[in-house]
């Protein structure tokens, strides 16, 4: 038995036809699709704004420039930010000179909410919020101690396509929300995001940055109408980050599928629960209270976090680690130490397979191996 650890799926004919029409029409590039893209996730999410971005890379970088500018903060300000994060998080941060000062975690493997509140200071500016795995943790708490001290927040929703909190697309209370649409994302493309702001200026300034600082993008000099509809002026320094129509296509067919595919997805997270539930070895993280998560990932604990994983390997079993603590990394090193729940989490972490390729018998086979594994090592988590 060979299991991957992601499988992303594909409407291939769908996806096809849509890309086709691309093909077709003779354009590729940004707007035709990406429109349509940004209008369907709007509806989508309810969210207000929606600008559609090369990746969620991309998207964090342009929430953190536009936030700085518009709101004045200058180098060195501080954002509040996780330690278990991909790194592209807290390097958006960096990016635009501010100081990361990470909050620990909780259970939930996000945020909490006490942690963010002591390591607030006179020069924090705002708070990066990242939702890991699809689950929410304590988001609404979060977002009231931002707004009681007057702190931008971003959400880092890379893995929260789809999640709801309390039956709204969560994102309530965000200046900036930005989500990944990578190649094993829960809403795949080859590679893309969505940054959604709260405030149209924001967005209005972040489309102009997304095109290299260009005032008119390429699609409306086509498009428009008189004789000085290729002029354009060139209004501040920014960045090739536009999404394209060939991504903005597949996006489109995936999102009819996304709260369908989210369905089974937490029904193998169901699955996963039903079969852990008495091993004692093996620690799951809780999903938060009104969080109807898209399980992007089953995240679980467990000693010999390193030797787990070989073993699994071993069985044809492919887990993965979601992640490794920035503080290793040497541009992070500073903070090392100073958060100790998430210090402990991350040297027991790692993530089960998680795809719509998998049925019960693979989730149960992979349960099962799991438990033998971590029976032979003797160890509770």
């Amino acid at each position: 038995m060979d299991i991957e650890l992601f499988r992303p799926q594909y409407e291939v004919e769908e996806c096809l036809n849509e890309i086709r029409e691309c093909l077709t029409v003779g354009w590729t590039g940004a707007g035709f699709k990406t429109i349509q893209f940004e209008e369907a996730w709007k509806a989508y999410t309810k969210l207000t704004h929606a600008l559609f971005v090369n990746s969620a890379t991309s998207g964090l970088h342009l929430a953190v420039k536009a936030l700085k500018v518009r709101r004045k903060w200058s180098e060195g300000d501080e954002i509040i930010s996780t330690p278990l994060t991909f790194v592209s998080t807290n390097h958006a941060l960096l990016y635009e000179g501010m100081k990361v000062v990470f909050a620990d975690i909780d259970d939930t493997l996000c945020l909490d909410p006490e942690s963010v509140e002591k390591a607030i200071t006179p020069r924090t500016k705002a708070v990066m919020y990242v939702g890991i795995g699809g689950n929410s943790g304590n988001y609404e708490q979060v977002a009231k101690l931002c707004a009681a001290h007057g702190l931008d927040l971003v959400l880092d929703a890379a893995h929260l396509a789809g999640t709801r909190l309390n039956g709204a697309q969560i994102g309530a209370g965000a200046s900036a929300v930005v989500f990944s649409f990578q190649a094993v994302k829960n809403l795949p493309t080859a590679d893309s995001g969505m940054v959604c702001f709260s405030d149209p200026d924001d967005d209005t300034y972040a489309r102009e940055l997304s095109w290299l600082g260009i005032n008119k993008d390429t699609y409306t000099r086509t498009h428009g109408s008189g004789s000085y509809k290729w002029m354009y002026d060139v209004e501040s320094v920014g960045f090739k980050y536009h999404g394209n129509s060939i991504m903005a296509a597949i996006g489109l067919v995936q999102l009819r599928y996304l709260d369908r595919d989210n369905a089974y997805r937490r029904q193998l997270g169901t699955w996963y629960d039903n079969c852990l539930k008495n091993h004692d070895a093996v620690r799951t993280v809780p999903i938060a209270p009104g969080c109807e998560t898209s399980r992007h990932l089953y995240p679980i604990l467990v000693e010999n976090r390193d030797e787990t994983i070989l073993a699994l390997n071993s069985a044809g079993i492919a887990p993965g680690v979601h992640y490794r603590i920035n503080t290793d990394y040497p541009m992070y090193s500073y903070a090392k130490g100073s958060c100790p729940r998430a210090e402990w989490t991350h040297r027991r972490l790692l993530s089960l397979p998680m795809h719509l390729g998998l049925g019960f018998d693979e989730i149960k086979y992979i349960s099962e191996s799991l438990d033998s594994i971590v029976s032979r090592n003797m160890v509770h988590a």
